[in-house]
């Protein structure tokens, strides 16, 4: 194999530049190169996304490179998942995240959670038009965070339903609620009780590890 952290750094680079190719190639190197998992991943692709993160805040990247790079990423995700079942490199929390009840539009979402899966959390994703109870029900399995999007102003009321169904459950206390999409504001993740508000998909992921108290 050619040099380490050669290989390293272009694994980086192709997760920034979003060269899906390059980065599924790189990662299938390293681990023939016997790279531990923890290295390939914080070493290279978590970093790589975190600047794609920083780009994005600085009007650098749009959410065309974001999805280009989180994709580069998911091909290399997607050979080192095997391994990350059988390693000791565990996640940074479980996080659950859904389309709220009423509305079915997931680019948003989805673009959360492959930053969310970047930046080294496990993600469920639960879809679109998820009811209250089925947000209740993968939650109760150890996750730390709730990830809930609106793309209506109709159905963003089921933001705050869904939060009041955790509290008569039982369960608000034990995860952090986090809200977002394009009708949603800061005030009104205030209002409905919510525990943060994600702007973009990159303020999600900063939202999610200040609320759980992990180094940005």
């Amino acid at each position: 194999m050619a040099d380490f952290e050669a290989v390293l750094d272009a694994l980086y680079n192709a997760v920034l530049d979003g060269n899906a190719p390059a980065a599924k190639k790189l990662t299938q190197e390293l681990i023939d190169g016997g790279a531990a998992v923890e290295t390939i991943l914080y070493d290279a692709m978590i970093p790589g996304m975190n600047e794609v993160g920083r780009l994005f805040e600085q009007g650098e990247y749009f959410v065309p490179e974001m999805l280009v790079s989180a994709n580069a990423m998911k091909g290399g995700m997607e050979l080192l998942q095997p391994l990350l079942e059988l390693s000791d490199v565990k996640p940074i929390a479980k996080v659950v995240m859904g389309t709220v009840r009423g509305d079915v539009h997931d680019i948003g979402k989805n673009l959360a959670i492959m930053m969310m899966k970047g930046a080294g959390f496990q993600v469920i994703d639960l879809g679109v038009n998820v009811p209250p109870e089925k947000f209740i029900e993968a939650a109760s399995d150890g996750a730390a965070i709730v990830g809930m999007s609106a793309l209506l102003t109709t159905t963003m009321p089921n933001m705050k339903v869904t939060i009041d169904a955790f509290t008569a459950a039982g369960l608000r206390d034990r995860v952090k609620i986090i809200v977002g999409g394009a009708p949603v504001t800061e005030e009104f993740a205030i209002e409905i009780g919510a525990d943060g508000y994600g702007a973009n998909a990159n303020q999600a992921v900063t939202v999610a590890k200040t609320l759980l108290g992990v180094p940005v």
